[in-house]
């Protein structure tokens, strides 16, 4: 009984320890920042106030101001490439339970790590493909997903040839998804260098490189 006792008392200051270092690392983590139309999409060089549906921010460490997304998908793209900084502070999509689909309201960020995803319903995002519709609510996602079809996912559950095989049915132009050398983000464009009739490197479902060419 008193091996038994032990245990438990172990397991709860355990569990207490690590509930302790997530409310610490959620203190540390900067606040997600005010979307103005200085704001450019890292990926599509465009004005991400212009565009329809959720966006997205990924604040790097030693940076003021983030990377700017004109879809969560495409958040979501950034967090997977090998090519991409790994040095993130934190990452912030639209809460389109408190959002409009329209023009996404200000404060409406939350962390896009803990929230829930709508994948496969008929709405698309910003940059005209399918999109991963964030939520910090797992029923407003899945009261969505009842209204325009697909299904409620974490993050982590989001499947990476939704993500990044879509990505073909954007109106990205020319962009191009890279996975090799590290990319200049204090360009305008962020660092998606556009290059016409070259490959794009991407992940496949299995994480292995694939050229892929988006058009």
């Amino acid at each position: 009984m008193q091996y038994r006792f032990l245990i438990a008392v172990f397991a709860a200051l355990l569990l207490s320890a690590c509930g302790e270092d997530d409310q610490r690392l959620a203190a540390q983590a900067p606040a997600p920042k005010a979307l103005t139309r200085d704001a450019i999409g890292y990926y599509c060089n465009m004005i991400v106030a212009d565009h329809l549906g959720p966006k997205g921010q990924v604040l790097i460490s030693g940076r003021d101001q983030p990377l700017w997304f004109a879809s969560a998908r495409d958040t979501i793209v950034f967090t997977l490439l090998p090519g991409e900084p790994k040095n993130i502070a934190a990452v912030y999509v639209s809460d389109m339970g408190r959002a409009s689909w329209d023009h996404p309201e200000a404060g409406t960020w939350t962390d896009a790590r803990k929230a829930w995803y709508v994948i496969g319903s008929n709405r698309v995002g910003g940059m005209g493909a399918p999109e991963a519709v964030p939520f910090a609510a797992k029923a407003d996602a899945e009261s969505f997903a009842d209204q325009y079809g697909g299904q409620a996912v974490a993050f982590a559950d989001v499947p990476r040839d939704y993500v990044l095989d879509d990505a073909s049915q954007s109106v990205h132009g020319n962009m191009q998804y890279e996975t090799g050398d590290s990319h200049d983000m204090n360009k305008p464009s962020g660092g998606m260098a556009a290059s016409a009739g070259n490959d794009m490197s991407t992940l496949n479902s299995h994480g292995q490189g694939a050229k892929k060419v988006v058009k």
